[in-house]
């Protein structure tokens, strides 16, 4: 039998960061050969980065990719590596992998589909490879091939699926099959949403089982450029069986696995149940001996709670958490900044913050920890003390402030170790409102002006907190959920302030749903946070009126399961207000068909008017296929006609006689 050891190295990457990407590509390809792997796998782009955007039209980053490529080259001695570029070919940029064979380039392979939904947008920078193409290009007066190639390394014949390219129908590896290709290498960055993993672990094992190859898949690690994260995920398998997984949401730099491939048992697999007929194409013959190899296997040792029941929000921690931790050192901020009101959203941010520290340091220490953000001077005693040195959190009270939520924020903060401050902002909040009254001469009450001196107290408590931020060269993260952005329900530069916003991309009830579970189980191997229990047993408030007025957010706006439902149906699935409406007839009978009619209408009323708030945005982090981030998923146009006639049909028909079951 013919062993062939494999590997998939993960990279956290940065756009542009050249000396950073060479050194983890460097690092990664040191420890495969280390492990006597024959071929590693690198992620798609890493070299340049995936998240360049419109730099990748920019002369000096294909320029500073080729020269980088170079200078890894050296170090591929003994060695076969697949490492993602941008290339420019006749006044055209690709996305490509080169493959590097004992020290010098191959070939490059381009990539054939490019996606263009969602958060992905790679027709605006990158052609598309047309079908069988085979050139040659020229790089410091040395040709080499390019194209739809394969390769044929030392009788082992390798080739290509680059990220998008294995989900497609169509996918290459049907054509690579019919080659008789023995390995398939997928190069990806391939972005975190919930529920992913198991996506990319089918087409992976579907793949290497009806391909009958080797399938070696990798994928970027981290947040790399600000938005998107990605969870690291690596895969080995053949034959349809899983050979090696990563751990996900890894702190390190770079992680590596590798799987041994029995190229004979394929070859045979592929003798008994091929009907294709080999065509000729495009391969290229490259010398190469691999090392003998003793036939012991190595299986896929998956993160224990990969398999856990409350999968969703083990995803959510721990992609949260480690969007934090690059964002925070990438931006080289020195920290983080909530404005703590005692609600489920800052309270959420803050134990997120205490979280980040917890599972950085049990992967990799203390001292390592620290060593990734050696810009601060942190100490390295306790977590507890660490946390402190990175977390802030501001209490800022006005007249219409609770005792409950008071004694939440500070009972919350000394539990996570946050550094706490309170302020009282009533005095302020006052003068702003006395200042407009005598300037506009009225007397400004809660019965006509309701929003506005909501507004003015949220407003008011923005520039303290960003003082507090600026002195502490710290970030400050804005509090709104994903439910309060579809409906506009928060303040621009009040509760939106700040220069992230890790919870825009989530909804309220799922939210709230997380908060209690941290409360009672929390992460595995991690313990829970009891002192949530007097945040979780409020009704979510913003607290901006007068207390006798008992303001809540679902009275102000919707119940927010309810509203969960609304949003899903109305901007992922595009569903109109009428079919919404049947929709909630049937998911919540409890309520009757006027209120739901009310709710409806609620909704796309605001959504519509409040366009402009969800442009303004701080950045979020993507994390589910229902994002409504303006600049990466969910277009809509700032002024609209705001479904007026839809709404106006659907009155009218909700009035007319119903037969049958159409609601």
């Amino acid at each position: 039998m013919k062993y062939i050891k494999v590997g998939a190295a993960t990279l956290n990457q940065t756009p542009l960061d050249w000396a950073g990407n060479k050194n983890h590509i460097l690092a990664a390809i040191a420890a495969a050969q280390t492990q006597q792997v024959s071929i590693l796998c690198l992620p798609e782009l890493c070299l340049s980065g995936y998240g360049c955007e419109d730099a990748f039209l920019a002369p000096g980053t294909l320029a500073q990719s080729r020269r980088v490529l170079q200078a890894i080259i050296p170090y591929t001695q003994d060695i076969i590596v697949a490492v993602g570029l941008p290339l420019l070919y006749q006044n055209r940029v690709y996305n490509t992998v080169c493959l590097l064979v004992n020290g010098q380039i191959g070939g490059f392979v381009a990539k054939k589909f490019l996606p263009s939904d969602g958060i992905h947008y790679e027709p605006r920078w990158f052609h598309r490879w047309p079908h069988g193409a085979q050139t040659e290009i020229e790089i410091d007066h040395q040709r080499y091939p390019l194209g739809d190639i394969y390769f044929n390394c030392g009788g082992v014949r390798i080739g290509f699926e680059i990220c998008e390219e294995a989900w497609v129908a169509n996918r290459p590896g049907i054509k690579l099959a019919e080659q008789g290709v023995d390995i398939i290498l997928n190069p990806s960055a391939s972005h975190f949403a919930f529920g992913k993993h198991k996506i990319r672990e089918r087409f992976v094992l579907e793949g290497s089982r009806a391909f009958s190859v080797g399938y070696v898949y990798t994928n970027l690690l981290g947040n790399e450029a600000g938005r998107a994260i990605y969870d690291g995920d690596a895969l080995c398998a053949s034959g349809g069986q899983l050979l090696a997984t990563s751990n996900r949401f890894s702190f390190a730099d770079y992680q590596l696995i590798t799987a041994l491939i029995d190229v004979d048992l394929t070859r045979m697999s592929q003798a008994r149940t091929s009907e294709w007929v080999p065509k000729l194409a495009s391969r290229i013959y490259l010398p190469f001996a691999y090392p003998q190899i003793p036939p012991h296997q190595e299986w896929a040792t998956p993160s224990s709670w990969e398999d856990s029941p409350t999968i969703k929000e083990e995803e959510f921690t721990r992609a949260v958490s480690l969007g934090l931790f690059d964002y925070l050192r990438k931006s080289r901020a020195h920290g983080f900044v909530v404005s703590l009101s005692g609600g489920a959203d800052s309270s959420a941010i803050a134990c997120l913050v205490r979280l980040m520290v917890e599972l950085g340091v049990a992967e990799l220490s203390m001292t390592g920890f620290s060593r990734k953000l050696s810009y601060i001077s942190l100490p390295t005693t306790t977590i507890t003390e660490m946390v402190n040195s990175l977390l802030t959190c501001v209490y800022q009270a006005t007249e219409n402030s609770s005792m409950t939520t008071q004694t939440a924020a500070a009972t919350l903060a000394k539990t996570l170790g946050a550094d706490y401050l309170e302020f009282n902002i009533n005095e302020l909040v006052k003068n702003y409102i006395n200042l407009v009254s005598q300037a506009t001469h009225q007397e400004l009450n809660w019965s006509e002006h309701d929003i506005a001196l909501q507004n003015i107290q949220a407003r008011v408590r923005s520039p303290g907190v960003w003082l507090v931020a600026n002195l502490r060269r710290a970030l400050l993260l804005a509090t709104s959920n994903r439910s309060e952005a579809a409906q506009g329900y928060a303040t621009m530069d009040g509760d939106t302030s700040g220069g992230l916003s890790p919870l825009a991309g989530i909804d309220k009830d799922f939210l709230r749903h997380w908060l209690r579970w941290l409360e009672v189980q929390g992460p595995a191997q991690l313990q829970p946070i009891a002192a949530l229990k007097l945040v979780n047993q409020q009704a979510p408030t913003a607290e901006l009126r007068p207390l006798a007025m008992q303001q809540t957010d679902e009275a102000d706006l919707m119940p927010y399961d309810l509203l969960n439902v609304i949003e899903k149906a109305a901007i992922r699935d595009r569903q109109t207000p009428y079919e919404i409406l049947g929709l909630l007839r049937a998911q919540f009978s409890q309520y009757s068909a006027e209120q739901l009619l009310i709710w409806v209408e609620r909704f796309f009323t605001l959504w519509s008017r409040n366009q402009w708030k969800r442009e303004r945005f701080a950045p979020s982090f993507h994390l589910d296929d229902e994002s409504l981030d303006p600049k990466t998923w969910c277009r809509f146009p700032i002024l609209s006609g705001g479904f007026i006639e839809e709404l106006a049909e659907m009155r009218e028909r909700v009035k007319q006689p119903q037969t049958g079951s159409s609601l």
